[in-house]
């Protein structure tokens, strides 16, 4: 995957970065999330980040603390940087985070501006900036899953883009877009290389339509 030579290196990564936690969406590196802004602490959060590194580290908040006073997070997340914004006429901005590398947290730090940050361990995830690895991924596996997974949740598809898609991009933007579960999700983040994260992405996926095809059995 050719990587944008304004992104940051590894060597540049900021001590500290601000983080937004969203229940449910994943970032990986290289990956690109739209974000739909709103909220003031976070709107505030996108404008330091702009003034400063562009970075906001994406993480999700422990599924069973529902408490956003004291919102609990996960010790992983990945960081994006700002590579696209627009404000819209009613104050809300719409950006997409391209992932750079995953961090783990250090430490939470004092809130600025209504909005959370961390002191950011990127020291385990140098390798999010090696060059592609040679991957290889079982693609007739993974389709024959795909299409009843994607029948399963209504999701339309672009075959032939799929399939001319290279392994690395695809399981990237498959483990993104998925609706999987929380934990299933934080799995896929955390996963130590690119091979090991598409065998686990074809399980998944496996064991949901599975899942699905018994439930919808018992109702017969």
């Amino acid at each position: 995957m050719t990587r944008n030579p304004r992104l940051p290196r590894f060597a540049d990564l900021p001590g500290e970065i601000p983080i937004f936690p969203l229940e449910g969406a994943l970032l990986l590196p290289g990956g690109q999330l739209p974000l739909n802004v709103f909220e003031q602490r976070y709107i505030a959060m996108v404008d330091d980040a702009l003034a400063q590194s562009r970075l906001i580290g994406m993480i999700q908040p422990r599924p069973e603390d529902k408490d956003d006073a004291a919102l609990t997070v996960f010790d992983v997340g990945c960081a994006g940087r700002i590579t696209s914004l627009d404000e819209t006429d009613d104050g809300r901005y719409l950006l997409t985070l391209t992932g750079v590398c995953r961090f783990r947290v250090a430490e939470e730090l004092e809130t600025r501006r209504g909005y959370r940050r961390v002191r950011a361990d990127w020291s385990a995830f140098a390798a999010d900036f090696d060059a592609a690895e040679a991957m290889c991924i079982d693609r007739d596996r993974l389709g024959r899953v795909l299409r009843p997974y994607f029948d399963q949740h209504g999701i339309s598809a672009n075959w032939q883009a799929i399939d001319d898609t290279a392994d690395e991009r695809l399981i990237t933007s498959l483990s993104m877009i998925c609706p999987l579960e929380v934990p299933e999700k934080q799995a896929l983040l955390e996963v130590g290389t690119m091979s090991e994260r598409g065998a686990m992405l074809i399980s998944l996926l496996e064991m949901a339509v599975m899942t699905g095809d018994d439930d919808e059995a018992a109702r017969h």
